[in-house]
């Protein structure tokens, strides 16, 4: 016979006792106090209502209560529920208690707490419940409260340690499983503005997986209980501890603010609890950027954890071992992959700022992440001497290899995990500054540093296989498979907002100065610097266009081509507003802002490739005046006395844009030795230069304009068996040309044998400067014979010729499949056809040659009848073999 419990001195005692825990939380902040406290008093009437509730629990009635979930771990946060167990030894100890437990849910929720009650035998207990793991995961925290302890040590010392050893596999898997699943929720990343406490990524949830895996590990190994940890050890379980504390009494201080199990943080709250030093021990009101900023470290390290610890206990099934035995075929003799995470065979070798970079590249090259070991590794070679002062290694050595980084395919799984242990930080100070960086605003929902991740794995996914079916993805995949130094396009979207974390209210020249510094120490060419620094100083200028210009006013469009100048850094630039825009929020880049950043797009660049020589220098304007006295300044000429005005004078003003003030420098110093040969007494001259370039070759003449000279050049790299791929064309009023072409050697012959370089290039000087033609040159090589690789796709022939879109010029596009030798023979029949190439764009897009010219006639425009009959022996020359 059981009595009547007493409800109303309970309820007082409940009442008083959530009081009380309020007010000693507003005190002295105690999170873990707080939740020892209310576990207490959960404890205390739950045995109270036991024992009035229910009959002894002796034979043939065996039961007890026990604590589960977060409150069988002493986790028990002010609104959270009350798990309990309602345990019987028998089915006959089950129907004798069904009873009163039921009562007891009355009797618990009359008492305002949120009790969830489950009953189970003994045997029960003893099973992975396929349909329901969560049950099973939440008796890893069984703790008795009332009842038969015998029955409850049974559970804890014999029941729960057979099942994790011979359930193990499951238990990992379900854990691995609801683990992806939460995550997937929040987009995989912890960096919300106004994050879920509870659930989101690094949240504290993460933290009691990190517990139940380690539970796991140790009951099916040892067969023993032990603190999770004592198994942690080191920086990362020391930092562990104190990122629970933090997260834990952010989570008390939202429910008792809340009144309810509401786990949010959001925008107002956050300025609440900073301001009150919610969760930072013996300190007082801090900033809120700085607060929350704290919080996102601290909720960086439990997911640390985490990973750790489900990497440390993680089984694999078949097919998933077969899968990671493949990867393991991976490894060399620095770098080993076990278990899908990449592990250091050489840990000290970490110290070699190269070497360590180099995990990073593997990282990136592979997709997968360091092992928590490997960054353990990592953590403790920062954290010596030799770093105390910054990176230890060469800067511009780290510059080439963060550039390699960022064009990897897992680009952003390797930037991660730099930035997670301080690589990425070393390396780039300039990033700190943005590390876990909050924006409040109600478009950001990310903060700054993860942002800029983002932005990188958005224009990275673009090139995935089996990529987005979305046609703007398709588009803009396209033209990133076109930019020639896809590299810098990635260095620019990592440092184009690290001014929002620099004094001032103009981010975007504070990230500007910051590149700037950033791309000389990295080892940045003068042309690398002043690319980047537009695309970071203009990175707003699309997305203002789309907002405040009508993009079909020809215009809107005029305005926005001329500040960007060149087709490269139009591609980029529209690149770099994709992922800027796609990566604020997943709502941010709708189909129709994506349709219209396209439309921006297709016009510029249709309006650059029709207005080539349309607007040309002219040193006798003031305006052009002030801008040669700006390239005068920046550059190596502000200490030559030359006439730099001169040597400029009608040059397309794109020329400016597509080279750096050194590369002007240096052509200024090649058309200043051409004009000394020919004072001398010199007829047939000119000035050659070759440098390689990333896997290929540019070559820069300077000489006087004479007939058919483009197509002697083109003749002379096609004799060699070098593949135009690019080609610009520039010439000035004094009749001085500067042809530059960049090629690949597709035989390697210029690799292979480097003194051919100084062959090649007299080859060309000869042919420039008329000496004889490309086919007389003295020191002809030509390519080696062998089969060349079959055309995957066909390209048909296009020319289109139009007379309205320059006012000079008759401009002639050519589409057709690249081959070796297609310029050269475009250039003799337009030579031929007696037509002079005033401006010249080649580009080579896969197996697409694009080409477009800008011809006259004996100093005039081409008329139509003219252009038709030109583009009808084309066709027919092009035919030929």
């Amino acid at each position: 016979m059981t009595n009547a419990p007493p409800l109303d001195s309970l309820r007082a005692a409940c009442d008083a006792g959530r009081e009380a825990l309020r007010g000693e939380f507003q005190a002295h902040g105690d999170a873990l106090a707080t939740l020892a406290a209310r576990t207490a008093l959960g404890d205390r009437t739950l045995a109270s209502l036991t024992a009035s509730l229910f009959p002894p629990p002796a034979s043939p009635h065996r039961y007890c209560v026990v604590a589960i979930g977060g409150y069988g771990r002493s986790a028990l946060f002010p609104c959270s529920d009350l798990d309990v167990l309602l345990l019987a030894a028998d089915a006959r100890a089950a129907e004798a208690v069904s009873g009163p437990g039921a009562a007891l849910v009355r009797a618990l929720w009359d008492l305002g707490w949120r009790a969830a009650v489950t009953s189970r035998l003994l045997e029960e207990c003893d099973r992975f419940e396929q349909e329901n793991p969560e049950f099973t995961i939440s008796l890893l925290d069984a703790r008795y409260v009332a009842g038969d302890a015998a029955l409850a040590a049974a559970l804890r010392q014999k029941v729960l340690p057979a099942l994790a050893a011979r359930e193990r596999t499951a238990l990992v898997r379900s854990l691995v499983e609801m683990t992806r699943e939460r995550h997937e929720k929040y987009g995989h990343t912890l960096f919300h503005l106004e994050p879920n406490l509870k659930d989101a990524p690094g949240g504290l949830r993460d933290f009691d997986v990190a517990c139940w895996a380690t539970a796991v590990r140790e009951l099916s190994q040892r067969r023993a209980w032990t603190a999770p940890e004592s198994g942690w050890g080191g920086l990362l379980g020391e930092s562990a501890g104190a990122a629970y504390r933090f997260v834990a009494a952010v989570r008390v201080f939202l429910h008792f603010h809340n009144g309810r199990d509401d786990n949010r943080l959001t925008y107002d709250l956050q300025e609440e609890a900073a301001a009150a030093g919610i969760g930072v021990e013996g300190s007082g009101p801090q900033r809120v950027d700085e607060w929350m900023r704290s919080y996102f470290r601290h909720a960086r390290t439990i997911l640390r954890l985490e990973t750790r610890s489900l990497d440390e206990v993680s089984t694999r099934h078949s097919l998933y071992t077969a899968f990671e035995e493949w990867r393991a075929r991976l490894s060399n003799s620095d770098f080993t992959v076990h278990h899908n995470r990449v592990f250091c065979q050489r840990p000290a070798a970490l110290a070699d700022p190269a070497f360590l970079l180099g995990l990073y590249e593997f990282v990136a090259r592979h997709a997968i992440e360091p092992a928590v070991d490997t960054e353990a590794s990592v953590e403790q070679v920062l954290a010596s001497s030799a770093y105390a002062a910054g990176w230890a290694g060469d800067p511009a050595s780290a510059g080439a290899s963060l550039r390699g980084i960022l064009t990897r395919p897992g680009a952003g799984v390797a930037l991660r995990a730099m930035h997670r242990v301080g690589v990425l930080d070393a390396v780039l100070p300039e990033f700190r500054v943005v590390d876990s960086l909050v924006i409040r605003d109600l478009y950001h929902r990310y903060t700054v540093d993860e942002h800029t991740l983002l932005a990188i794995e958005a224009l990275h996914s673009l090139s995935r296989p089996g990529g987005s079916v979305f046609e703007p993805d398709r588009r803009l995949a396209e033209i990133l498979a076109e930019v020639e130094q896809p590299d810098l396009l990635y260095l620019s979207l990592l440092l184009h907002d690290v001014g929002k974390g620099m004094p001032g209210t103009d981010h975007v020249a504070a990230s500007v100065e910051a590149a700037g510094r950033a791309s000389e120490r990295l080892g940045l060419s003068g042309y690398e610097r002043d690319l980047v620094v537009f695309l970071i100083r203009n990175h707003l200028e699309m997305s203002l266009t789309l907002q405040r210009r009508d993009i079909f006013d020809p215009d809107a469009i005029r305005v926005f081509s001329e500040l960007v100048g060149v087709p490269e850094r139009l591609k980029m630039l529209c690149l770099l507003t994709y992922a800027d825009i796609r990566s604020v929020n997943p709502e941010a880049l709708t189909p129709w802002k994506a349709e219209m950043l396209w439309q921006l797009y297709a016009a510029a660049a249709n309006h650059l490739a029709r207005s080539v020589d349309g607007a040309r220098i002219a040193s006798s304007a003031a305006s052009d005046r002030e801008l040669i006295e700006v390239v005068r300044g920046s550059s190596a000429l502000a200490a030559l006395a030359k006439p730099l005005a001169a040597f400029l004078d009608g040059f397309p003003r794109r020329y400016l844009k597509l080279h750096a003030s050194d590369e002007i420098a240096l052509h200024f110093e090649m058309a200043h030795r051409l004009e000394e040969r020919l004072i001398a007494g010199e007829t047939q001259v000119a000035e050659a230069q070759l440098r390689e370039r990333r896997g290929q070759y540019e070559v820069t003449l300077v000489t006087r304009d004479r007939p058919r000279l483009f197509a002697g050049l083109t003749g002379a790299l096609s004799a060699w068996g070098m593949n135009i791929l690019k080609a610009d064309a520039f010439s000035n009023r004094s009749g001085l040309v500067l042809d530059t072409f960049v090629f690949a050697d597709l035989y390697n012959t210029l690799t292979l044998n480097p003194e051919e370089r100084g062959r090649l290039l007299g080859d060309m000087e000869d042919v420039a400067a008329g000496r004889h033609g490309p086919d007389a040159a003295p020191h002809q090589r030509r390519a080696p014979h062998g089969p060349r690789a079959r055309s995957r796709s066909s390209v048909a022939t296009q020319i289109q010729v139009d007379n309205g879109c320059s006012a000079t010029s008759t401009v002639l596009e050519l589409v057709a499949r690249d081959r070796t030798g297609l310029l050269h023979r475009v250039s003799e029949l337009l030579a031929d056809a007696e037509c002079n190439i005033e401006a010249a764009l080649i580009d080579t897009q896969g197996e697409k040659a694009i080409d477009v010219f800008y011809l006259t006639r004996r100093g005039r425009k081409l008329d139509d009848a003219e252009a038709e009959t030109l583009r009808e022996n084309l066709l027919h020359g092009l035919e030929q073999p």
